[in-house]
């Protein structure tokens, strides 16, 4: 174990993957968990097993499974190891722990993440002055505003935020953007909020957006918030009724939709989308009808946007829903409206074998990834997928057994944990030193200037 490999394993999510580790804790193999850590030197392992022992008060022990990762001095292992000694009532070994020195006092992000555990064990005015002189960074003006969250110090964080948010105001009176204060107005009204004084909240952000003194999207969307949340949606009626409409019109929908007027939002949307055929107004529209069971509806309005480039396309948010739901999904993707993921068939294709294994039709699953096998790393790799999300759970892991791969070996792990057969899934999942040798191997894909690769996939 050294600080390297953590670091590796922390940044590209490899190891034995969060997403892996849950799946065996959701089996109930705790002691699996940790012991993979111990053995194998698993971070994702060891955070996750210190977090459920943290939560059934196994302080003792949560401390054991981080000793050796903050053994090493990795910065990471320190401050899980600071969290658990703080949530044990050491207070002070947590604090002395990773008490930040000169060097560090001089970064934002070692200050932010000491002023949180300060907040944590009750020194609220300690971790208040230690943000205080990195206030022009937003993270840290947001960072503040949590930290004091029901601590009685709501005046003092006011008067901090005040010099910013007047800073924001008097740029755009000067026709300027001050983009590093655009949140100082939002957070002052969110403050403001949670002290109580919600009708000077919504009077000094009435007066800013009145003005058009704010960035587009911050205070604005923050005042139609504040608006839908305290009931006033007569005056966010009338906000979301303007020039900012695209910007708005769907807070005032959901509002409308939490107090139990969905038809009203329904109504408000469609006369929307008939004045204005935005893309907004579509997914919007075509998601609430979703989540109401109107799958046919929701197709209708959201169709004429499913052949649309990327992060325009309407098909993809029907989808996602739809995941867990197989049936629905190939209702969906078997409509006559429903047309190829526009530059991205492959999507679509996938999908479709996906929702086919999910109801139990794993050969009609394969077909389709047969059928259009060039999106594909490895197409055996994705038979076996299919096979396993249609319950075929022995064909799946034989199947993946055939292949000398890293790639099929991980998704063995994840067959052998359904199949009861947790320790098994450990020992056959690859060892952090075999994925970063099999990372090493491949050589580096040319770029184009952008940094964009010159070969698929790009």
């Amino acid at each position: 174990m050294n600080i390297d490999d953590l670091a590796w394993q922390a940044s590209k999510n490899r190891g034995i993957s969060p997403k892996r580790t849950a799946l065996l804790l959701e089996h109930g193999h705790l002691d699996l968990v940790i012991r993979a850590a111990a053995e194998r030197g698993e971070w994702f392992c060891a955070e996750r097993a210190a977090r459920e022992l943290c939560r059934s008060g196994a302080f003792g022990r949560a401390l054991e499974v981080m000793e050796p990762f903050a053994a090493t001095g990795w910065r990471t292992a320190l401050w899980a190891k600071a969290e658990i000694l703080l949530r044990a009532g050491r207070v002070d070994e947590a604090l002395d722990l990773v008490c930040p020195d000169e060097e560090g006092r001089a970064s934002p992000a070692v200050c932010r993440d000491f002023a949180e555990l300060l907040a944590g064990a009750g020194r609220v005015d300690e971790a208040v002055d230690l943000l205080v002189p990195h206030l022009g960074a937003s993270w840290i003006r947001t960072a503040l505003v949590e930290i004091t969250e029901g601590e009685d110090r709501d005046e003092r964080v006011l008067e901090l935020l005040a010099p910013d948010a007047e800073a924001a105001r008097r740029a755009r009176d000067e026709g300027r953007w001050d983009y590093s204060r655009s949140d100082a107005q939002e957070l002052r009204a969110r403050v403001l909020e949670r002290a109580g004084r919600v009708d000077e909240a919504i009077r000094i952000l009435a007066e800013d957006v009145a003005e058009r003194r704010f960035l587009p999207g911050n205070a604005l969307t923050a005042y139609a918030g504040l608006l839908a949340r305290h009931g006033r949606l007569d005056e966010l009626r009338a906000l979301a009724a303007g020039q900012d409409a695209r910007t708005l019109l769907h807070v005032y929908a959901d509002a409308l939709r939490d107090h139990g007027r969905a038809e009203e939002a329904e109504t408000v949307m469609r006369e929307a989308l008939a004045a204005d055929d935005w893309v907004g107004h579509r997914a919007w529209l075509s998601s609430a009808l979703l989540e109401d069971g109107r799958l046919d509806d929701a197709i209708t309005v959201a169709e004429p946007g499913f052949s649309w480039y990327d992060c325009s396309n309407l098909l993809a948010p029907l989808v996602y829903p739809l995941l867990d739901r197989p049936a629905e999904l190939l209702r969906l993707l078997e409509h006559p409206l429903t047309v190829p993921h526009h530059g991205h068939e492959e999507f679509q294709h996938w999908w479709r074998a996906y929702a086919l294994a999910g109801l139990g039709r794993a050969e009609e699953a394969i077909a389709v990834i047969e059928a259009h096998p060039d999106p594909w790393t490895d197409p055996r790799v994705v038979r076996a997928g299919l096979l396993g999300t249609a319950g075929h759970l022995a064909a799946a892991a034989a199947e993946l057994r055939d292949l000398d791969m890293l790639t099929a070996r991980e998704e063995l792990f994840e067959i052998l944990v359904l199949q009861g057969r947790a320790a098994e899934a450990i020992a056959t999942h690859p060892t952090v030193a075999e994925q970063r040798a099999a990372e090493a191997k491949h050589e580096p894909v040319p770029l184009r200037e952008d940094g964009y690769s010159l070969e698929p996939p790009f």
